[in-house]
């Protein structure tokens, strides 16, 4: 095996220093160097988990505050494991739209795609500072929440291609994913509001302590549901986090053209509210952090506004560059990238290196790769298959097709 590969010595500097000697600096002045390695052969100083900063603390943006005393905390504790996971789970959802981006444009993926890069910090910090147990319910620019929320990247990739192994067997399409306490994607803009205050309605019937975060775009603003929504939240005091991802456009619309005020945040009126920097994964942690245990505390229902960016058009049928500028674009991703953001923090007090980076994102792309592949050679479900779990559980049925003498069964 020697003689067939290059030696590779991995050579740990602390085992030549024995630090808790009486002799150490001595013992260190003598053994500074580590023994030669053979010629030939390649060395890699490894750098062990005791050279990095554990933990940090950083002063975040400071949120503007509607109807409430004090906001959350204007500074962040990370530690060093939290940074790696929010920096994974943001690269991975930011490789995944990317990907689907390219399938979309070879027609592999069909019909609507509403994809999230540039708004990764809104799924990742929210995730961060609620349970698994607490409730989430969005609109159509699902993808992120969906992968948050547990899903693997080859089933959200499979659901867009349209496969039988996709989170919704295939039937669901890119606004049409659930999964366990995520209530999906919904393609109807607001609608999702309403059924979020049911929602928190049923957590607060149940008495289990747990919250709804209910999510929707500057463009779903002005519906009419959602203040209907929040009176009746206020009224009862629902558990309920209405969050407003105002990403600064609705479709083709700047929300300057689009709404008489812009200050989302203060648009319950009765409501409390807080405006947030969603371009920072810590600013949106803390934030919701405060805003659970506000809902928690039975005070009842909150408002955020997370200001946020999307890198893409509204949909892939938008090329996203006839109502603002590509500098526009650029300047947003060159300033207030949440995934440089975050990494920028980490290698500036010590807390990773670059070659970790580097290491994670080589496993993001493979693992893309790999569900790219699996999306793409999925079978596509059977036409017996079609109107399966209409309901989520009962008897085995008929339902009737397009024409009277056409029937399908629909099992659980």
């Amino acid at each position: 095996m020697v003689g067939s590969c290059v030696p590779q010595l991995l050579i740990d500097l602390s085992e030549y220093v024995n630090l808790t000697s009486a002799a150490a600096p001595a013992l260190a002045r003598t053994q500074r160097q580590p023994p030669k390695p053979p010629p030939g052969a390649r060395v890699v100083v490894s750098r062990s988990f005791a050279d990095f900063t554990p933990q940090a603390t950083f002063d975040i943006k400071k949120c503007d505050l509607h109807r409430l005393e004090e906001g959350p905390s204007q500074k962040a504790e990370l530690t060093r494991e939290q940074g790696l996971q929010y920096y994974r789970t943001m690269q991975t959802v930011r490789r995944m739209e990317l990907k689907a981006d390219q399938l979309y444009k070879q027609k592999i993926i069909r019909g609507f795609c509403h994809l999230y890069d540039g708004q990764e910090a809104c799924a990742a910090g929210i995730e961060a500072a609620i349970n698994p147990s607490d409730h989430l319910i969005t609109a159509y620019r699902a993808h992120g929440y969906t992968y948050t929320r547990g899903v693997p990247v080859k089933e959200i990739l499979a659901e867009l291609t349209g496969r039988k192994g996709g989170v919704a067997k295939g039937k669901g399409g890119s606004m049409h994913m659930y999964a366990p306490h995520f209530y999906g994607g919904n393609g109807i803009v607001g609608a999702q509001v309403p059924l979020g205050a049911g929602i928190a309605l049923a957590c607060q019937y149940q008495g289990n302590n747990q919250i709804c975060v209910t999510l929707y775009g500057d463009g779903a603003a002005n519906q009419g549901q959602l203040f209907e929504s929040f009176n009746m939240a206020a009224l009862w005091k629902l558990p309920c986090i209405f969050i407003c991802e105002n990403n600064k456009y609705g479709m083709g619309t700047s929300v300057e053209r689009a709404s008489a005020s812009t200050d989302y945040y203060k648009r319950g009126d009765f409501i409390p509210g807080m405006r947030v920097d969603g371009m920072d994964v810590l600013c949106v942690r803390e934030a919701t952090k405060f805003a659970a245990d506000h809902c928690r505390s039975g005070k009842g229902p909150i408002i955020m506004e997370l200001q946020t960016y999307r890198y893409h058009g509204h949909s892939m049928s938008d090329p996203g560059v006839s109502y603002r500028t590509r500098e526009e674009i650029q300047e947003v991703r060159s300033k207030s990238d949440p995934i440089s953001v975050l990494k920028e923090r980490m290698l500036s007090n010590n807390m990773a290196s670059a070659e970790e980076f580097k290491e994670i994102d080589i496993e993001i792309r493979k693992e893309v790769e790999d569900a790219a592949q699996f999306a793409t050679s999925d079978p596509e479900p059977p036409l017996e298959e079609l109107c399966n779990h209409i309901f989520y559980n009962s008897p085995p049925l008929e339902v009737r097709g397009t024409h009277p003498w056409s029937k399908l069964k629909s099992t659980s």
